[in-house]
């Protein structure tokens, strides 16, 4: 069974790196794994105006800081399009972590270490 997977991008990469690098990114990925069953986020961090370039690329799922005062605005235009804004970062796994392999492969359903 194929599960999904969440990638979700590095704090305020859509600052740091930009939409259109992510969509890359994501859309390298998917390239080299077509069958692969994804759900991309990337964080706007503080950053509502890159949330918008993010709606307008396409992108459906974001993360921007609640306490931003545009928040409110930008979650709704994301529902119109159909798109989620979070208002905190999920819990994710850190591949840079030490044991992060180990936890990838129990995910993945992999027994051998």
């Amino acid at each position: 069974m194929i599960r999904p997977i969440v990638l979700l991008s590095a704090p305020g990469a859509a600052v740091s790196g930009g939409v259109l690098w992510w969509r890359a990114l994501i859309g390298a990925g998917l390239e080299a794994y077509p069958e692969a069953d994804v759900i991309d986020i990337l964080d706007c961090g503080d950053a509502p105006g890159a949330a918008m370039a993010g709606l307008r690329a396409g992108l459906r799922y974001l993360v921007l800081n609640s306490r931003v005062p545009a928040w409110p605005r930008v979650a709704a235009i994301a529902a119109g399009l159909g798109g989620v804004v979070l208002a905190e970062r999920p819990q994710g796994l850190d591949l840079a972590d030490r044991g992060s392999l180990r936890q990838l492969r129990c995910f993945a359903g992999e027994t051998h270490s």
